[in-house]
């Protein structure tokens, strides 16, 4: 019994020595070691084996499967080895080796995002809403009269339905408002639309981040503070800012705020970032009458609101001269803020 296990030890070893490739290796692993292979079928003969015999039949059976277990793996091995080195014929291994390029998140995105988490340390909360709006959320809602020139066709893009795309994201405010109690405290990132003329400074779709904080007590210096601590923390310490009386229909007081850009090489100059202004008490009146309740009534809360352009931040923050720009993907431009 022990020669015809040597037997069939030797015919398995000439099976895998003749292998040429892992599906070969595989069948002679089957034919000898499979469920219904020669040596599993021989050890089904032991149990007619006197019972002096088994030890010695059972070793020999083990030694063998041990024996063509081991010359499958040193084959394989052989085989994977012949593989890699066909796979890499031809090629100088003496070459530098090709460069691969790294994605990286847009500059907008990059500052959108930074611009996020300041707010978010702050208390805001992110909000969304849709960019197809009607005109009392992107209007009425907001004190701008019917005659205001966003209101115009000219300044704005109309559907035949009447609704259009939203010239700002404080249409998401009054959503928040509507659905919210006070405390209120949300920015609002996404895309508004304007029928502007692109050049190095206008788009006709720009990314803006809103903000709104709506509650008791809610003061002009609030404001201040909030403002001016977002601008240090992304444009650095050292970051002036000021504030210059203006005009917003949904806000009163109003201001736009300036930074003080220092390019090097270049005097200092004052540049426009954003809008804010305390909330018209005529928003939180339409709030009311859309609610049909007196929670946001201007005799009880007062809050805040701003506004910039993302595109606009960017440009600041790397000294970008054409917004155009941002949204031609060349790559050899973009891959500068990767």
């Amino acid at each position: 019994m022990s020669q015809d296990l040597s037997s069939l030890t030797q015919d398995g070893l000439a099976a895998i020595a003749a292998a040429t490739d892992e599906r070969m290796l595989d069948d002679a692993r089957i034919a000898y070691l499979g469920k219904k292979g020669s040596i599993t079928a021989a050890s089904a003969q032991m149990k007619s084996l006197p019972n002096e015999e088994k030890p010695a039949f059972g070793a020999a059976l083990n030694e063998a499967r041990n024996t063509i277990n081991h010359a499958i793996d040193e084959k394989k091995l052989a085989l994977q080895t012949a593989a890699d080195a066909k796979s890499v014929e031809g090629i100088d291994l003496t070459l530098p080796g090709r460069q691969i390029p790294v994605g990286a998140l847009h500059p907008i995105t990059q500052v959108k995002d930074e611009a996020i988490q300041i707010l978010r340390r702050m208390g805001f909360a992110l909000a969304d809403g849709p960019e197809i709006e009607d005109e009392f959320h992107c209007f009425d809602a907001l004190n701008t009269p019917a005659d205001h020139p966003a209101r115009n066709e000219k300044d704005t893009f109309y559907f035949d339905s009447g609704k259009l795309l939203r010239t700002h994201t404080s249409s998401v405010q009054v959503r928040n408002m509507e659905k919210q109690t006070p405390p209120v405290k949300i920015i609002a990132p996404g895309s508004a639309y304007r029928r502007d003329e692109i050049d190095a400074t206008h788009l006709s779709v720009f990314t803006q981040l809103e903000g709104l904080f709506v509650d008791k007590d809610v003061t002009l210096a609030d404001l201040k503070g909030t403002l001016e601590y977002f601008y240090k923390a992304l444009f650095g310490p050292e970051t002036e800012t000021r504030f210059r009386p203006h005009f917003f229909p949904f806000t009163e007081p109003s201001f736009e705020i300036d930074i003080k850009l220092v390019a090097k090489g270049q005097e200092p100059k004052w540049i426009e970032v954003a809008g804010c202004g305390m909330v018209d008490p005529a928003v939180f009146s339409a709030i009311c009458e859309s609610r049909k309740d007196e929670t946001f009534s201007p005799d009880n809360i007062t809050g805040f609101a701003f506004g910039m352009g993302i595109d606009r931040l960017a440009m600041i923050k790397w000294g970008i001269r054409d917004i155009r720009a941002l949204i031609e993907n060349d790559t050899r431009f973009l891959s500068q803020f990767a």
